[in-house]
């Protein structure tokens, strides 16, 4: 079983004519609510892309709580390790362009009660997978204690955060996309080095999701490049979340990475191709339909 750690959100999206300026008011349409934040999401793109995954978090004891374990549950996530607390249940307010560009703003909330005493016995669990809208200390600790008990260790280091030099030699893989990899390699202005220098840290291999260039796999030895598949993007919130939680499935299947990460892209593309986070993620079926028109 893959172990999800990480946040779960209420979304509040609005489409408007562009994403505001500071300072600016945009007026937009009608505004929509999905299940969301980055842990949840990674969580149910696992398992509609075929994972046996279950979800370590922090709900409210309010409505938006009991929304958002029933979505959960609803898609096959194992849910015994969800705790409920007093703080209000997580939220993000989403604004949607016509290109299907988005900006997002997070209140934390109940996410922010994730201790590192929270963390289960591991005994089971194949992978560690945490985004990074939960306390640092809690983060460190999970991978440590992943690390110790022999999982396979996944970083999405999103939101963009300076990482604590001590977090890098636990991590197999840190996912991170075209801008976030900056922000832990300020030295560089290039990809290649960039990965290189987090590399030198400890990171065993380092994906970098491009959008639509698809995406790059770096290791020391060698860097594969990844192509994604030409969409009409509608709305691209929750596609980086689809690329991890596609990403784990495939990979905790004994596929190659090169092989787990071509079934990512293809996943991450189609959620793309809708509007909302966990509602656009495909199922598994999908994803390989997507694969096979993708090579014939």
């Amino acid at each position: 079983m893959i172990l999800v750690a990480g946040s779960a959100n209420l979304d509040f999206v609005v489409r408007a004519s562009r994403i505001p300026a500071p300072g600016e008011t945009v007026l937009g349409e009608n505004f929509e609510t999905f299940a969301g934040g980055k842990g949840a999401n990674q969580a149910v793109a696992c398992a509609r892309a075929g994972g046996k995954v279950a979800f370590l978090g922090a709900l409210g004891r309010d409505l938006y709580g009991d929304n958002l374990l029933y979505t959960l549950q609803a898609d096959g996530v194992n849910t015994r390790y969800v705790k409920r607390v007093t703080e209000p249940t997580g939220a993000a307010f989403i604004t949607v362009s016509p290109e299907g560009e988005n900006a997002i703003t997070v209140a934390s909330g109940a996410n922010n009660t994730l201790k590192p005493e929270h963390l289960p016995s591991l005994k089971g669990f194949k992978a560690l997978v945490m985004p990074l809208e939960t306390p640092m200390p809690t983060v460190v600790a999970y991978y440590q204690k992943a690390r110790d008990a022999g999982l396979k260790t996944v970083l999405n280091a999103a939101p963009a955060t300076r990482l604590p030099e001590e977090l890098f030699p636990l991590l197999d893989v840190m996912v991170t996309n075209q801008h976030e990899i900056f922000i832990n390699a300020p030295d560089h202005d290039n990809y290649a080095d960039a990965a290189q220098d987090i590399l030198r840290k400890g990171v065993g291999m380092v994906i970098i999701t491009l959008g639509s260039d698809g995406c790059l796999l770096v290791t020391q030895e060698k860097t594969i490049t990844v192509p994604a598949i030409p969409i009409e993007p509608v709305d691209t919130t929750g596609a980086g979340d689809t690329f991890v939680g596609a990403f784990l499935a495939e990979w905790m299947r004994g596929t190659t990475v090169e092989q787990a990460a071509r079934f990512a892209v293809v996943a991450s593309g189609i959620a793309c191709t809708k509007v909302g986070a966990q509602a656009s993620m495909p199922r598994r079926e999908e994803i390989l339909e997507g694969l096979q028109s993708q090579t014939s």
